[in-house]
């Protein structure tokens, strides 16, 4: 598949996933076969305003590429200022590709008009893609959903609306916004969208594992798969299915060393991404999915839950190797400095 200029050597992208897509996430992603990775969103405002938290959103190593900058907003003017500025970041900083979100169910993003509530105002996603167009050297695309409810799936004009302004491709959530992350993604929509335009379809929803990719590929003519919730815990997810789809193989899933130690190499690159005490804290829920379906797995959650400190984290993830191939029964220490506070 190609965006504009950017080529990507499959079609198994990473999903651009709020709280979770960051440096060290795309990091590993990239490393286990992702084609492409997108970071979590941005804010358009926070870019205009020169917020440093919100460039540090933008940071990525080199070996992420090729990697889009999905931002949220809903003024077309400050969209356009926004795309203006990631490009003129110099050329190691600057993104492959800028996306705009218009798919986040999120309440405080829908009152601002931005998110999912686009898919409400077909004129507004028009006047914002052109505006973005205008003023990007780099390809402008969009993350969507099927529409606002079930009466209102408008999925297939939206994806000419923005195909008419000037996007080069459109991701699609195959789910309305009312339906948030339930139910089940309605794969068919995709397909229509997809005989609808001309330019590059992306499916994503519903996809669990390397037999749904091929499968949404197959059934609905998309040009490539976004793969989000599959990879928490789970990079390999990639190389699974690109085996899949590039051999008809079937690789096993990573064993309990492979899903411990990528648990450590993750937690190296948090700390040297934020440091220390916020990647001890930020790595919880990635442990979590790390050790999910594990032996004594609960009981390991709960002391990470304990942790304040990354050396404590690995001490943690090693003596529960361990365990494991003892064959015994998870009894973790309390690490230093949890507990009474007053030790």
């Amino acid at each position: 598949m190609q965006i504009g200029a950017v080529a990507f050597e499959s079609p198994f992208l990473l999903a651009p996933l709020a709280g979770v897509s960051d440096s060290p996430f795309r990091r590993l992603a990239r490393e286990q076969g992702a084609a492409g990775v997108y970071t979590e969103m941005v804010s358009a405002d926070g870019l205009t305003r020169g917020s440093r938290a919100t460039f540090d959103y933008c940071a990525f190593a080199p070996e992420e590429r090729p990697i889009g900058i999905q931002l949220f907003g809903a003024d077309p003017e400050v969209m356009a200022d926004a795309a203006r500025i990631l490009c003129d970041l110099p050329k190691e900083q600057r993104p492959d590709l800028i996306d705009v979100n218009m798919g986040c169910p999120v309440r405080k993003v829908v009152n601002r008009c931005a998110g999912a509530a686009l898919l409400n105002n077909v004129s507004l996603v028009r006047d914002l893609i052109r505006s973005m167009v205008e003023a990007s050297t780099l390809p402008v695309t969009a993350k969507i959903r099927l529409g606002w409810d079930g009466n209102s799936q408008n999925v297939v004009e939206v994806a000419k609306a923005l195909e008419d302004s000037g996007a080069q491709a459109v991701a699609i959530h195959a789910r309305t916004r009312a339906e948030r992350f339930e139910g089940h993604a309605h794969w068919e929509m995709i397909g229509e969208a997809k005989q609808a335009v001309r330019i590059p379809v992306i499916g994503n929803g519903d996809v669990r594992t390397p037999e749904d990719a091929a499968r949404m590929l197959e059934t609905t003519g998309c040009d490539a798969v976004m793969l989000g919730r599959a990879a928490f815990g789970d990079p390999w997810v990639f190389g699974r299915t690109r085996a899949l789809r590039e051999r008809g193989e079937i690789l096993p899933p990573p064993d309990a060393s492979a899903r411990l130690a990528a648990g450590i190499r993750h937690l190296a690159l948090m700390v040297e991404s934020v440091g220390e005490e916020v990647a001890a804290r930020e790595m919880r829920k990635h442990v979590a999915w790390y050790i999910k379906g594990l032996p004594h797995s609960a009981a390991v959650r709960e002391q990470t839950n304990r942790t304040r400190a990354a050396a404590e984290l690995v001490e943690l993830l090693a003596g529960y190797l361990a365990t494991l191939e003892r064959d015994q029964p998870f009894e973790a220490a309390v690490p230093v400095g949890v507990g009474d506070a007053t030790r």
